[in-house]
């Protein structure tokens, strides 16, 4: 259907109203982080990199990055195995209350993130005695799980059983049907699940503040106890600038990955 001239331009408009409200801010973000300004001053008084430098010595943010990645790391390799078992078993078996407990995997990543924090914080202050590192891995793994599981399904429901059924008519064990046919097709969606659920857990602010210890700070904790200190404000952009750099690299690559060929 061919659309009028009118409607071209409206929906042209549209979209560029909706892509400048989401990434105007952003650009602002980048922008300020070379600014000579203490402040989120604009416009920007002048060029410097002397934040990017500040903020490659400070201490609190290498030991946060750190944080941050070894939880993104732990909560997406958690999510990798039990997501893509999930996947596996809901997609291509029936049984009793499939659709229940589906809708279980899910509703982890549609709550509020605030309920979820409280929830997890009643458990394992009550279950654990303490919140700890390891608290935040799991935490963090309830949402990543969805990511996982969501990716491989979809692709299991796209494959259907006629290949794997066709290998194993043809005398491969299930082992060896799953090792050179079905891994082979659903490796994309676990890497693009991957990624994504690194991105996730890296990100993740409101479950971990309700997930961590006393001295566990992670990327995105910092960033919020640093906004508001005057002294810290460039540095803050800084840290927001890399971060709006490096997440975009997993995003392109899962939706590559994802994309129908």
């Amino acid at each position: 259907m061919k659309l009028s001239r009118t409607a071209r331009a409206a929906l042209l408009g549209t979209m560029i109203f909706g892509f400048t409200f989401i990434y105007l801010p952003l650009a602002l973000v980048v922008i300020n982080s070379f600014n000579t300004n203490k402040s989120f001053a604009w416009p920007p008084t002048g060029f410097t990199t002397i934040w990017w430098s500040k903020a490659a010595a400070n201490d609190g943010i290498r030991d946060a990055v750190m944080r941050s990645v070894i939880t993104a790391l732990i909560a997406t390799s958690i999510a990798l195995i039990l997501g893509s078992l999930a996947a596996a078993a809901i997609s291509r078996y029936e049984f009793f209350g499939r659709d229940a407990i589906s809708l279980l995997f899910v509703l982890p990543i549609a709550l509020p993130g605030i309920v979820t924090g409280i929830a997890l914080n009643n458990v394992f202050t009550n279950f654990f005695g303490k919140l700890t590192f390891f608290t935040i891995v799991i935490g963090h793994a309830t949402f990543c799980i969805v990511v996982v599981f969501n990716n491989v399904a979809a692709r299991y429901r796209r494959l259907g059983m006629n290949l794997q059924e066709a290998s194993m008519d043809l005398g491969a064990s299930r082992f060896t049907t799953f090792r050179l046919v079905t891994f082979p097709l659903i490796r994309s969606a676990l890497v693009a699940g991957g990624l994504l659920a690194f991105g996730l857990s890296f990100d993740e602010i409101i479950v971990t503040t309700f997930t961590a210890g006393a001295g566990q700070t992670t990327l995105p904790i910092w960033i919020f106890q640093n906004l508001f200190r005057p002294n810290q404000a460039p540095i803050v952009n800084v840290v927001a600038a890399a971060l709006i750099l490096i997440s975009i690299l997993p995003i392109y690559l899962s939706q590559r990955l994802t994309a129908d060929k």
